[in-house]
């Protein structure tokens, strides 16, 4: 069995630790502030994430782009020739373009490379959702699964990595088109909080309202009771936030078993459209 590499991109929002933990290698996808362009890598080399946030607080309005196909060749042709094959998981083709550019990439390569082993797989899922897919998959490689079964073994789990969070200013979800602007106006000033999750598709679904943050970090904990199969593992990303990540991780290890709990920021390119005060919940469960 030929060896492989776990290629992803930086939607996963994994810290520079678990990225050398997990061996993993990430492409980073762009954001553009002030209109100077930034590669977010997970060492945050190009820009600290609390500065980041402190931006948008101050009323910075930023884009985001995609991993291009370029992009993603190089990086695989630099694996193949290595002599290794590739695993590619990407950010949700329901939120960027990232899937496609690494499809047409690895068509591309299987021409020039016959003989190369490439699969990539749509995560549908964004921020630390992603990277618990990743992060799986990871065990089952290092548990000597080949490159096809740990690809059936994600194209199956993806669809029960469950994506369950909340903002706090729902001004950052009106730019977006998730509200409207009526809606952020009187939620604004009712205090409403909303929950949202990621679906079946990847998209990003508002679900319910609730009033005030305690009750919508509550609120994420009751989804997990109501959906959680495995809580092993959990991961929670946040926007420049860390105290209610903290609470919210210390809710849940209350409740669960948790052999790993992982909290780490919610990265600029999802971070832009969710804004400070983001908080994101995520594990495995009977169904997304």
């Amino acid at each position: 069995m030929r060896d492989y590499v776990i290629l992803t991109d930086s939607c996963c929002d994994f810290s520079a630790q678990m990225v050398e933990e997990l061996g993993v290698q990430v492409l980073p996808l762009t954001f553009i502030l002030e209109g100077k362009e930034y590669h977010n890598y997970p060492d945050n080399r190009d820009m600290d994430p609390a500065a980041f946030y402190a931006k948008l607080r101050a009323g910075t309005l930023g884009s985001t782009s995609a991993v291009n196909a370029a992009t993603y060749k190089a990086a695989m042709e630099g694996i193949v020739k290595s002599g290794k094959d590739i695993l590619c998981i990407c950010f949700s083709s329901g939120l960027s373009t990232t899937y496609q550019s690494a499809v047409m990439a690895a068509q591309e390569i299987r021409s020039e490379h016959p003989g190369c082993g490439i699969a990539v797989v749509n995560s549908r899922a964004a921020s630390l959702g992603q990277g618990l897919l990743v992060y799986l998959a990871v065990q089952e490689k290092n548990r000597g699964r080949s490159l096809e079964e740990v690809r059936a073994y994600a194209e199956e789990l993806k669809d029960h990595i469950c994506h369950w969070f909340t903002v706090d200013d729902l001004n950052h979800l009106k730019r977006g088109g998730r509200v409207s602007s009526a809606a952020a106006l009187f939620g604004t000033m009712l205090q409403m909080k909303p929950v949202l999750h990621v679906d079946d598709a990847g998209h990003l679904i508002p679900i319910t309202n609730v009033r005030g943050r305690k009750a919508s970090i509550k609120a994420l904990v009751d989804k997990m009771d109501e959906l959680v199969e495995d809580s092993s593992v959990v991961f929670i990303s946040h926007g420049d936030c860390e105290e209610d990540a903290n609470t919210l991780a210390e809710m849940v290890k209350a409740k669960y078993p948790v052999k790993r709990l992982e909290i780490n920021y919610v990265g600029p390119v999802i971070g832009n459209h969710s804004g400070p005060g983001t908080l994101a919940l995520f594990f495995v469960g009977k169904h997304k």
